[in-house]
């Protein structure tokens, strides 16, 4: 009897627990989606019960809130049939979509999808279940560019200097990945300890690694000689009295004294370690003599900010040590890869040399007088490059003299020279155009005419003050006249 009893307990459990219906939720998953695409999210669930809403959120104000989006009443857009007969009811799966034509930046966020089925004990209660999915909206890149750090900067023909380029990727989400290229080919760049991201995939195996660390070793003892005028001419001068003096210590020749005699005698006859005291050696050569490595390290750094529109903007930057036989017309690329492009986005450009600047000179024939403006209108360029990179300064200045304003030189792409005087006729003016590749000097001589509208003006003063002279001359002579007569009376 207690058995039976029991029995009867769990089949009335059960069916008390069919009677009551249950309600699975689940969100398709989705990619990715690329701002102004269109989106469609779809709401699956699963039920033996008779749906009562569907009801969509967008969860907005970092979760404190929600709005909703959908609404779908069963009550008002369907009919329910009182002739089912609840116990041969089978599982029905039904799908909710809802569709967002070009997402924007805004529709990024949560969703949650809830829905509702009337309890099967009773229409009265109401069971609700829900799921929910992040959309993530992606922005490709709108502009990238690349340019010269420290720009625009002299030529140095006597000391290596290090050079940088900056790559500028704004309005992408998220942050892209940002790599360089040399005349196509991938640069092996050393990631610094300010890069605030990965590099991406320019890892070598550990072979590499230590014919990195070599090559590294190499370039730090280059630049310790780099960093001073190491002309070749000068170091050997410098050798050459280093030897007359006996003071080869840093090759492990004492004198024949030894050491105690050579530390006496260093303060009163050791030479300073510097080249100042030889004189200037004068170098006929466009490019610089120092000694200078075919194969430097590359250094890369990677920053980025978030803007106030939620993308993000990003700086990698290269720098090397710059060899301007080597690197001049050298095609230097950033490249960029995002989830929200098809092919990666690139900036290019050719880092080239000042040469032949193309000067113009307003008016063409200058007179006494008239303001004239001399300025750079281009240049020469290689088959390789369409402009000079980095931008070149300009300085200009007067061959055997001031400018006509008192100053020894002007900087500028363009020189004006106001109300120019006769005296400038003939006058040489010399434009030096320079960056870190090289540097270029143009003359042009300014050929000043007389003014015929001035040449008139003074001719019609001097007669004016002629006439003024003569009319003077008639009345003095008039009140002569005049005085004598009254004293004949």
């Amino acid at each position: 009897m207690t058995g039976l009893i029991a029995v009867c307990c769990l089949l009335l459990s059960a069916h008390t627990l069919h009677t009551a219906g249950y309600l699975t939720v689940s969100i398709e998953p989705l990619p990715h989606v690329v701002i102004g695409d269109t989106v469609t999210l779809k709401c699956n669930f699963q039920t033996d019960g008779n749906l009562r809403e569907i009801v969509w959120f967008r969860v907005i104000e970092g979760g404190s809130a929600k709005q909703k989006i959908f609404t779908y009443d069963a009550m008002e857009n369907t009919s329910y049939s009182h002739m089912e007969d609840n116990r041969k009811r089978e599982d029905l799966v039904y799908q909710s979509t809802v569709r967002l034509p070009e997402v924007q930046m805004e529709d990024d966020g949560l969703y949650e999808c809830h829905v509702g089925i009337y309890d099967r004990s009773s229409r009265d209660k109401v069971i609700l279940a829900s799921g929910s999915i992040i959309l993530t909206v992606i922005v490709p890149p709108k502009s990238i560019s690349v340019v010269a750090a420290n720009s625009p900067a002299p030529f140095s023909r006597y000391e290596a200097q290090n050079f940088t380029l900056v790559c500028i990727v704004t309005g992408a989400k998220p942050a892209p990945m940002v790599y360089f290229k040399r005349d196509g080919e991938l640069i092996d760049v050393v990631p610094t300890a300010q890069s605030s991201s990965p590099v991406g995939d320019q890892s070598k195996d550990p072979v590499e690694e230590k014919s990195r660390g070599r090559r590294q070793a190499v370039l730090w003892s280059a630049q310790g000689l780099t960093s001073r005028d190491i002309d070749d001419t000068k170091l050997q001068k410098s050798l050459s009295l280093l030897e007359q003096e006996g003071k080869l210590a840093r090759l492990g020749q004492d004198g024949p004294n030894g050491p105690e005699q050579r530390q006496k005698q260093g303060s009163k006859s050791d030479p300073e370690p510097t080249t100042e005291t030889i004189p200037e050696t004068v170098v006929s050569r466009e490019f610089p003599r120092w000694v200078q490595s075919s194969d430097p390290l590359y250094y890369f750094q990677h920053r980025q900010h978030a803007r106030g529109d939620g993308t993000m903007e990003v700086r990698a930057m290269l720098t090397w040590s710059l060899n301007p036989q080597l690197d001049n017309e050298a095609l230097f690329s950033c490249e960029v890869k995002h989830p929200a492009l098809s092919m990666p986005m690139q900036a290019e450009v050719t880092l080239a040399a000042p040469r032949g600047p193309k000067l113009s000179m307003i008016p063409s024939q200058a007179k006494v007088g008239d303001t004239v403006r001399i300025s750079v209108q281009g240049f020469q360029l290689g088959p390789s490059a369409s402009e000079v990179f980095p931008e070149p300064m300009f300085t200009w200045t007067k061959v055997g003299g001031h400018l006509l304003d008192g100053s020894e030189e002007h900087d500028g792409r363009e020189l004006v020279l106001e109300r120019v005087p006769a005296e400038l006729n003939g006058s040489m003016f010399r434009c030096t155009a320079q960056n870190p590749l090289g540097s270029t000097d143009t003359h042009t001589r300014l050929i000043v005419f007389d003014n015929p509208r001035l040449k008139k003006g003074k001719e019609h003063l001097i007669a004016i003050g002629t006439a003024a002279s003569q009319r003077s001359h008639t009345l003095t002579s008039i009140l002569l006249l005049l005085s004598f007569t009254c004293k004949l009376t």
